[in-house]
């Protein structure tokens, strides 16, 4: 599954070379930088970013392309992210001149952008859960008991993904602790993934249990749903030094359990006479 996401900051399209000498020569430059430019640089620093710009004062089909960014393309609209971002990209990279024809300079995605394109992209799968006791035809477990509950081979507990682009490399980490079980009827307690049922293991015990407190025979298919979630949490690192968390992301299914009900006939002996 692929998935898009806009950079934060690109190289947007400016003048033309004999627009931009125009603008230099003119006077125009003078005046618009005193007036709109809050970092205070003159005329010839400007001028300094252009590096040959003289050579393309006749030329009217290449372009100079600038750095750009937007704080609209970050997720969550973190001002203070944007402006690490935004900050970095504009020290790093100046105008380029891109002649006709030519190919301007690719965006280059930043870590934290990246990261969440690519968790955009993943598919955790939803939690399958073995259960033990299982009598009878049915595989019934019984009302009353401790039904042990864990988590089988197709429930992540750690989902770890890698995204590239261009230079920059993000790495992508969803860890989860326990399954939350929801059965309809009953109650359980459950802090971990549980451990399958074993006799070796029986003496152990397990900390993922469900006590049903009613046969299925009400329901559906005569089986007892149980929602069964599974929460990630999500934190991510890339190599341009962005670090960060996303929010927590959970799967949610229903299994459904066959629950029986073992009858018993309590007498009161009598005397005789």
């Amino acid at each position: 599954m692929a998935s898009s996401v806009h950079p934060v900051c690109w190289y947007e399209q400016g003048s033309s070379g004999k627009e931009l000498a125009e603008w230099f020569d003119s006077g125009q430059a003078a005046w618009d930088i005193r007036h709109f430019d809050a970092g205070g640089k003159t005329v010839e620093q400007h001028k300094e970013r252009y590096p040959d710009y003289e050579s393309h004062a006749d030329d009217t089909e290449g372009h100079w392309y600038g750095p750009a960014c937007s704080s609209e393309y970050l997720e969550y609209n973190d001002i203070e992210e944007y402006f690490a971002i935004s900050d970095k990209y504009f020290a790093e990279n100046g105008p380029v001149w891109v002649p006709a024809g030519g190919t301007p300079p690719d965006p280059v995605i930043d870590g934290a952008t990246l990261a969440r394109a690519a968790w955009d992209a993943v598919t955790i799968p939803t939690a399958t859960i073995g259960y033990n006791p299982t009598v009878g035809d049915m595989q019934a477990t019984v009302v009353g008991m401790d039904t042990w509950i864990w988590a089988t081979g197709d429930t992540p507990k750690e989902v770890r993904v890698t995204a590239t682009a261009g230079p920059v490399t993000a790495t992508i980490t969803a860890t989860a602790s326990r399954l939350t079980l929801q059965p309809k009827d009953g109650t359980a307690s459950c802090t971990s993934f549980g451990i399958p049922w074993t006799q070796d293991n029986d003496t152990k015990g397990t900390d993922c249990i469900i006590v049903f407190d009613r046969s299925s025979a009400h329901f559906k298919d005569n089986t007892t749903p149980v929602d069964v979630k599974v929460s990630y949490t999500i934190t991510y690192t890339a190599t341009d030094g962005a670090t960060g968390t996303m929010n927590t992301h959970t799967t949610t299914t229903t299994t459904n359990i066959p629950v029986a009900e073992i009858q018993t006939l309590n007498t009161r002996p009598t005397k005789e006479p």
